[in-house]
């Protein structure tokens, strides 16, 4: 990201607890337009739970999510039963599809129940966001349980791309997806962010993933960001658990490959 970067989404002294147990506190991050900031973090320190409380799912103890509306394009496209200041897209850990419905109905429903369009123009709209996310034709009639890995996470981005969202939430877009299929996702979010303008914020593990597609990466830690910055900058930093994880066997072949591609 350049200087001149806008912050599109302020967190300021966030905290989320949860009986004695404290997940967040004074936890203070920026969200810049246009970027994809990866976050990562140890087991535990509450990476879903940060994306759950900006997209209003989950109410912090303390502290402020502000979204700053100037930079939105369509700040009038906020659904005004929803406490959220910007139109977001979010694309859960596990898919989190309707098991009883098909494909196609699945990434329809949103274009139904929060966009009123009538069935047929919101199917039509669902198949071409399938095909934007790179699933065939004939994968719209078919139920969650018949998809492989790979289609189930297609599915749920076209669905996070229903309602043509300005910032796009990816809790662990590619857990559980082999090497092939896992960086050929990561392609797709590349190529639909710079076709669409779209902000990403991405929760991963997933170390290609942060050297092939992050502008930026934020580092959870003791409760807060510990750092949020360019990945050499993260990967520098002293801290034990960043040197284990950015200078360990994984991190050094993701690397390796990461300057292989672009020297290529």
């Amino acid at each position: 990201m350049t200087r001149e970067a806008k912050t599109l989404i302020q967190i300021r002294g966030l905290a989320n607890r949860f009986g004695k147990l404290v997940v967040h506190e004074n936890l203070d991050l920026d969200i810049h337009q246009g970027e994809i900031l990866g976050v990562v973090g140890g087991s535990g320190t509450g990476k879903s739970v940060l994306l759950n409380c900006i997209v209003g799912l989950q109410k912090p103890s303390a502290g402020q999510v502000q979204v700053l509306t100037e930079h939105l394009q369509h700040p009038h496209t906020i659904p005004q039963t929803l406490d959220l200041a910007c139109p977001f897209g979010v694309l859960f850990q596990h898919g989190a599809l309707f098991s009883s419905l098909t494909v196609q109905q699945n990434v329809a429903l949103p274009l139904i129940e929060q966009a009123s369009l009538e069935r047929d123009d919101a199917e039509h709209l669902a198949r071409l966001k399938l095909a934007m996310t790179g699933l065939p034709p004939e994968a719209a009639l078919k139920y969650p349980a018949e998809l492989s890995g790979g289609m189930i996470k297609r599915t749920a981005l076209a669905r996070a791309l229903a309602l043509d969202p300005e910032v796009l939430f990816l809790d662990e877009p590619t857990a559980g997806l082999d090497p092939v299929g896992a960086a050929a996702f990561d392609e797709l979010i590349l190529t639909l962010k710079n076709a669409l303008g779209l902000t990403v914020f991405l929760v991963t593990h997933d170390l290609d993933t942060l050297y092939t597609a992050c502008d930026r990466v934020a580092v959870l830690e003791n409760k807060r960001v510990l750092v949020a910055d360019r990945l050499p900058v993260v990967a520098a930093h002293d801290n034990a658990w960043i040197q284990s994880y950015f200078h360990g066997p994984r991190g050094r072949a993701a690397r390796r490959a990461a300057d292989s591609l672009e020297n290529s």
